[in-house]
């Protein structure tokens, strides 16, 4: 087994708490080519780290 419940549900809050932070400075960046693109990068890989820990979640229930 791997990580416990709890310690999957923190590693989810950090990333949901990267996920906003990411997406904010990406709206006070107002579409600056270069770091958009870099930020949209970082998203993508925050969403696919999400939905792999709500799959080991669902494992718990």
């Amino acid at each position: 087994m791997g990580k416990s419940k709890a310690a999957l549900q923190d590693e989810l809050d950090n990333l949901k708490a990267d996920y906003v932070r990411i997406q904010s400075d990406m709206d006070k960046l107002e579409y600056v080519r270069g770091r958009v693109s870099s930020a949209e990068a970082q998203l993508i890989r925050l969403e696919k780290e999400i939905a792999h820990i709500y799959k080991q979640l669902e494992a718990f229930d």
